[in-house]
C-alpha cells in the first residue's frame, strides 16, 4: 500500500460565516452583560440571577470588550457581504464606532437626575420580567440582593464625576430629593407584588421563606437608598454646577457635536439645526393663526379681531391654559379619555398600513413617585415573546397642566401609529438577527413618531375640531422649538429662563411641561433635536415618492417600506426609499401593455 493521502486543509470561513459568528458572540455577550434587557425581550440569558454591573469597573470592561467586537467586524471585508448581511455590518459598525468614540466624554459619570437613577430604576425592577416558573422567582430574589452594592457603585461614579468636574446642572436637580422621599415612603411596595401570588409548585414552607427573604432584602435596599438620598441631598446637589449648557463641561463642545451626529444621524451643525428650527417656528405659527380663526373662542372674543397676531396668540394660549373645559377632573377621567382615543386610532390603522404588529399595548398612569418630575407621557416597549404588552404611560400629576386638546397627537406619538407600532414591528421582523430588532436611532424612532402625529390629519381627527388641530400644531411647534432651545442651551450659551421664555412665547404647552422639557434638554444634550430633523426627512421622502409615482403611490406600501427594516439612520433610510421608488416604477412600467 502506498502512503495515505494527506488530509485536506480546512477551508477558511467565508465573510458571511465570520459575520454570523461575530454577531452571535456579540448577542451572547450583550445578554450576559445586560441580563434585564434579555429577560424583558424574552431571550435566554446565562445570568438571569444578576443585574447589570453599574460600577466604573463594569463600564470600562464593557467598553474594552465592545472594542474587541468592533475590531472583529472591521476584519471582515464588507465587499464580500450582500443584502441584509451587508446592511447589518454597516449599521453595527456605525453604532459601535459611535459608542467607542463617545466613551471619552464620560457622561456615565452623571447617572442620576430627574429622569433616571436608582430612585427610578429600583422600584420598577419587577416590570417587564417573566414570573412563570419557580426559578423566575428565585432569580428575582437574587437580583434584588445585588441592589445595595449597585447603589454604592452609582455613588462611586458620581464621586468620580465630582472630582473630574463632570456634574449635572443644579437647575434640573432641585426635585430629586422629593423623588427619593416618595420611593422611601412607598416602602418599595411594587417589588413585593410578584411574591403575593407564588405558584402552587413552590412548597408552602419555601414560599414563606422566600417572602421573609424578600422582606429582609428590601429592608437593606431601603436602608442603602436612604443613605444615598442623604448623600445626594447633602453633598452632591450643592456641588452641582450653576451653568446649564454642555459647553461648560470638560470637552463639552466636542461632546455636543458628537451628540448631534448620533441623535440626528446627519452632519448638520448646531447653527444649521438652530436655523431650521427658527424657520419651522415661523411656518407653524402661521398655521396656528389660521386655526385660531376657526375656533369658537375667536367668534366670542370680539377684541381678538382687532388685536395683533402676537396679542391674539398670547390671549388664546391664556384661554387654553385656564379654561376648565380643556382639563380632566380626575386621574381616571384622563386615563379613560386616553384609552378611548387610542381605540379610535386603532380602527384607522388598516387604511394606512399593510403590516401591523401582533403585540398589543395598554394605557397606564406614570408611577406617582416619579410623576412630578416626568414629562407628559412616555412609551415602554413590550415583548410578545416575553409575554409583555407595550405600555403608553400618561402623566396624571397636576391635572390642570394636562390639556385634553393634546390627547390625539400624544396618543398618535406614544402608542399607534407611533412608538408602539414601529417598535413592535421591528421586534417582529422575520429572519433578522436580534440586534436589528432592537436597534435605536433617535432621528428614525422619534422622527417616525412625530410623523405619526401628522397622520392624524389623514385619519380625520382634526377636521371638525380646531382645538385638537391646534393641539397637533402645538406639538409640532414644541418639537420645532426644541431645535432652537437645545442648540441655544448647549452651543450658544442660553440660560434656562431664556429657553423657557422662548417656548412660552411660541407654544401652548403648560408652564410645568415647559420646565420639565427644558430640564430634559439640559440633561440630555442633542437628543431632542432628533425628532424634528427625522420627521422633516421622512416627510421629504414621502413627498419624493408621491411626486415620482403619482397615482401609483400606495401609502400602505410606503409605510411598510419605511418600517420594514427596523430603525435606520436617515441617510440609509433615504437609500432604501429611493430603491423602493425605483422598484415601484419598474413594476408599473412592466405592467403597461406593449404597443
Amino acid at each position: 500500500m502506498g502512503a495515505p493521502a494527506p488530509l485536506a486543509h480546512a477551508q477558511a470561513p467565508t465573510a458571511s460565516q465570520r459575520w454570523r459568528d461575530v454577531i452571535d458572540g456579540l448577542q451572547r455577550w450583550r445578554d450576559t452583560e445586560w441580563p434585564e434587557e434579555a429577560l424583558a425581550s424574552g431571550r435566554p440569558t446565562p445570568c438571569p440571577d444578576r443585574i447589570t454591573d453599574p460600577s466604573i469597573r463594569g463600564i470600562e470592561k464593557r467598553h474594552a470588550e465592545q472594542g474587541h467586537f468592533l475590531a472583529d467586524l472591521l476584519e471582515i471585508d464588507p465587499k464580500q457581504l450582500k443584502g441584509d448581511e451587508l446592511l447589518g455590518w454597516q449599521l453595527l459598525t456605525r453604532q459601535l464606532r459611535e459608542s467607542q468614540d463617545g466613551h471619552r466624554f464620560r457622561s456615565f459619570l452623571m447617572p442620576v437626575g430627574g429622569r433616571g437613577g436608582p430612585q427610578q430604576d429600583i422600584p420598577q425592577m419587577a416590570d417587564r420580567v417573566p414570573f412563570r416558573t419557580p426559578e423566575d422567582f428565585d432569580n428575582y430574589l437574587k437580583r434584588l440582593t445585588a441592589v445595595p452594592q449597585a447603589v454604592r457603585d452609582v455613588r462611586a461614579l458620581m464621586e468620580t464625576g465630582m472630582s473630574e468636574g463632570r456634574m449635572p446642572s443644579k437647575a434640573t436637580m432641585k426635585d430629586l430629593p422629593a423623588q427619593f422621599d416618595a420611593v422611601l415612603k412607598g416602602n418599595l411596595e411594587p417589588l413585593r407584588a410578584p411574591m403575593a401570588a407564588l405558584p402552587d409548585s413552590i412548597p408552602a414552607a419555601r414560599q414563606q421563606a422566600m417572602r421573609a427573604e424578600l422582606d429582609d432584602t428590601l429592608g437593606k435596599v431601603l436602608a442603602e437608598l436612604g443613605l444615598f438620598r442623604d448623600w445626594v441631598t447633602g453633598t452632591y446637589l450643592p456641588a452641582c454646577r450653576d451653568t446649564v449648557g454642555a459647553l461648560h463641561l470638560p470637552d463639552g463642545r466636542a461632546w455636543y457635536d458628537h451628540a448631534l451626529r448620533v441623535h440626528t444621524t446627519t452632519d448638520m451643525t448646531a447653527k444649521e439645526i438652530h436655523e431650521t428650527g427658527l424657520a419651522e417656528v415661523r411656518r407653524i405659527r402661521a398655521e396656528m393663526m389660521e386655526v385660531i380663526g376657526r375656533t369658537d373662542w375667536m367668534q366670542s372674543a370680539a377684541p381678538a379681531a382687532a388685536a395683533t397676531d402676537d396679542e391674539r396668540f398670547a390671549a388664546f394660549v391664556r384661554y387654553l391654559r385656564t379654561d376648565p373645559r380643556f382639563y380632566a377632573r380626575s386621574d381616571e377621567e384622563l386615563l379613560s379619555r386616553y384609552r378611548d382615543t387610542c381605540k379610535r386610532i386603532d380602527a384607522k390603522l388598516p387604511a394606512l398600513f399593510g403590516t401591523l404588529p401582533r403585540n398589543p399595548y395598554g394605557v397606564r398612569a406614570v408611577p406617582k413617585f416619579m410623576a412630578p418630575t416626568q414629562t407628559t407621557a412616555y412609551y415602554m416597549p413590550g415583548s410578545l415573546r416575553a409575554g409583555n404588552p407595550g405600555w403608553f404611560y400618561a402623566n396624571t400629576y397636576a391635572l390642570e397642566q394636562r390639556p385634553l386638546y393634546e390627547m390625539v397627537p400624544l396618543s398618535l406619538h406614544e402608542a399607534v401609529p407611533g412608538h408602539h407600532l414601529q417598535i413592535s414591528i421591528a421586534q417582529e421582523l422575520p429572519d433578522q438577527p436580534e440586534f436589528r430588532r432592537d436597534m435605536h436611532f433617535t432621528a428614525y424612532v422619534e422622527g417616525w413618531a412625530l410623523y405619526a402625529e401628522r397622520l392624524g390629519i389623514e385619519m380625520g381627527f382634526f377636521k371638525d375640531d380646531p382645538y385638537a388641530d391646534f393641539g397637533r400644531l402645538t406639538y409640532e411647534m414644541w418639537r420645532s422649538t426644541r431645535l432652537v432651545v437645545d442648540t441655544g442651551i448647549h452651543a450658544m450659551g442660553w440660560g434656562k429662563e431664556q429657553a423657557m421664555d422662548f417656548m412660552k412665547r411660541n407654544t401652548a404647552l403648560s408652564e410645568l411641561n415647559i420646565e420639565r422639557e427644558v430640564d430634559r434638554y439640559i440633561d440630555w444634550p442633542g437628543q431632542a433635536c432628533g425628532y424634528k430633523i427625522g420627521e422633516l426627512r421622512i416627510r421629504a421622502m414621502r413627498a419624493k415618492a408621491e411626486a415620482a409615482l403619482g397615482t401609483g403611490f400606495d401609502v400602505r406600501a410606503f409605510h411598510d417600506a419605511l418600517l420594514g427594516a427596523g430603525a435606520l439612520p436617515l441617510d440609509v433610510l433615504e437609500v432604501r426609499i429611493d430603491a423602493w421608488i425605483a422598484a415601484r416604477k419598474a413594476q408599473a412600467s412592466s405592467a403597461q401593455p406593449s404597443s
